[in-house]
């Protein structure tokens, strides 16, 4: 198999990774619901469970001093992820852990595949203009297709 067919098949599976997540976002934004309490998840939900800290520090084999000093490295997100699911555990609760795009992934590979058109094409364009010799003009959406299926996306990153 040639380099360029290895690279669109590695194109198709980032395009279809990328749709995939890009679904699964979809399902959880806007991830403003998820943010947490003032004081963090942990003191929050022991509060509201009627559970003192010594008692957490107790399930969790740990001193109450332990369980101070972990909800508040929680609430200055400090806290270790380590941590945070053993207090979940503790909690009978589920550490959902997540980083969420701002924007669909899919958009932001085609911006920066349009930046990475311009900065390549750009030069040479006005090369040709100069020269009387202007190439023809093609969609910008379908030159960015042409990009995201034909070039390593790490380019796009450099």
């Amino acid at each position: 198999m040639g380099r360029s067919q290895n690279l669109m098949k590695k194109s198709r599976r980032t395009a279809l990774a990328r749709s995939l997540l890009d679904e699964r976002f979809d399902a959880i934004r806007p991830v403003a619901r998820f943010a947490p309490p003032f004081r963090g998840w942990i003191k929050a939900i022991r509060e509201a469970l009627g559970m003192t800290s010594a008692q957490l520090a107790r399930r969790m084999g740990v001193r109450q001093p332990s369980i101070i000093a972990l909800e508040r490295s929680e609430a200055e997100g400090t806290i270790e992820l380590s941590s945070l699911r053993r207090a979940a555990k503790a909690l009978d609760c589920t550490l959902v852990y997540a980083l969420v795009p701002n924007r669909p992934l899919e958009l932001t590979m085609r911006e920066r595949a349009r930046e990475f058109a311009r900065q390549r094409l750009e030069p040479v364009e006005h090369s040709m203009l100069l020269e009387d010799q202007a190439a023809p003009r093609t969609d910008a959406n379908e030159r960015t297709d042409e990009i995201l299926r034909e070039t390593n996306p790490g380019l796009f990153w450099d």
